[in-house]
Parts: structure tokens; C-alpha cells; sequence
């Protein structure tokens, strides 16, 4: 917990970026039958019968000191999505970038095993090179900020829409991340190591002088 409070606490820089990094599994409903709609185009009628249609998983990352995030589909959430997801980030939208502090959860596919995993050795060990990891507690998944921008995706975007498939889903998540980021909306992390020791001391071992 200290150490991920640690990381929040670093002024910006451009050189080690700190980015939080989560997922979220997202399940498709295709209408049983066609809705009917007005003639300027909105639903006056949808059936509440409806077909599975598969299953996505949504991947974002959100560099809260710069304002910005992204958000993609993926079919599945296995170590080659993650992987490809993390090449991706390094060197399309952080090039230049000495290393990218990304702060996530410790899922088992979030790590550099699954860069090897994916990748020949000498192009994981080019990528693992350019990152710091830093995992959230197992029980403090609430410490990632990536949860607050899944939470705003989940308002604002997704909602109780029915998503029928992968594409559609990505159709929504392009324009919601790009009309944040026009805003430079960010996060301003209060919650501290000095806060934790207090607030949270019942998490601290007791030691006996």
C-alpha cells in the first residue's frame, strides 16, 4: 500500500510517466427481435428478450497527472492481450519515455512472463526494460485510479446499454476517451502515506517494546 502511495506522490514527469492500468470483463446482448424505432431515428420499442452474444474484456489505462486515458476491446484477457495492450502503450503513446511507472493490479497475467510469453526473448526484454511495475494490495484494489475512470466509463459511456459485439463496443469507447481527454479531466490523489498510517493503522503490525 505505502509503496503504491509512494508513486502518487512523485511530481509529473514526462520521462517516467506514472499510468494506472485495469480490465473489465463486458458481456454481449443481441436483441431477440428488431426494435422499432421513431423516425428520427430513437428506440420507441425494445424487446426485453435477448440472445448472449459472447463476451469482451475492456482494457484501460489513464495517466492521471497529464489527463489522459485510453480504453480498448479485446475478445479475451489472456497474457497475449495483455502483452499486446502493454507494446502498444510503450510505443505508440509513450515513445520517448525512459520508462513507464504502471501502477495495476497482480493478476497473473499482469506480468513480464507474459511479455515472453508472447514475444521473441529479445523484444520482452526490450519492453520489460521500459517498464516499473507496481501492484496494488490484494484487497486494495480501490488504490488504482484506473477504477475511477472504469466507474466514469460505466456512467457515462456504457451504462445499461445493450452491446451486441465487439465492434460496437469499441464505437462507444473511441469517442468517450477522446471527449476526456479534449477536457483534460485528471485526478488529484489526496490520500496519503501520513492518511494511511492513521486512517488505516489497524492494518499496521502492533510491535511490542
Amino acid at each position: 500500500m505505502e509503496d503504491v502511495l509512494a508513486v502518487y506522490s512523485r511530481p509529473y514527469d514526462q520521462d517516467f510517466p506514472v499510468v494506472c492500468m485495469d480490465e473489465k470483463p463486458v458481456q454481449f446482448f443481441a436483441n431477440a427481435r428488431k426494435s422499432l424505432r421513431s423516425r428520427d431515428g430513437r428506440i420507441e420499442y425494445e424487446d426485453n428478450e435477448y440472445i448472449r452474444n459472447g463476451t469482451a474484456c475492456i482494457f484501460i489505462f489513464t495517466e492521471p497527472l497529464n489527463g489522459w486515458r485510453y480504453a480498448d476491446a479485446r475478445e479475451h484477457r489472456t497474457r497475449e492481450d495483455w502483452a499486446h495492450q502493454i507494446k502498444w502503450l510503450l510505443d505508440e503513446q509513450y515513445p520517448d519515455a525512459r520508462k513507464v511507472v504502471l501502477v495495476m493490479d497482480n493478476l497473473n497475467t499482469h506480468s513480464t512472463a507474459s511479455l515472453y510469453h508472447t514475444f521473441e526473448p529479445s523484444e520482452a526484454f526490450r519492453l520489460a526494460s521500459r517498464l516499473e511495475i507496481h501492484y496494488t494490495p490484494k484487497h486494495g484494489s480501490w488504490m488504482n485510479i484506473a477504477e475511477i475512470e472504469l466507474s466514469a466509463l460505466g456512467r457515462q459511456c456504457i451504462g445499461s446499454n445493450r452491446i451486441p459485439d465487439l465492434d460496437t463496443l469499441r464505437g462507444l469507447l473511441q469517442p468517450w476517451y477522446v471527449d476526456r481527454n479534449r477536457k483534460q479531466i485528471g485526478v488529484q490523489w489526496q490520500f496519503t502515506t501520513d492518511d494511511a498510517r492513521v486512517k488505516l493503522r489497524r492494518l499496521y503490525p502492533i510491535i511490542n517494546f
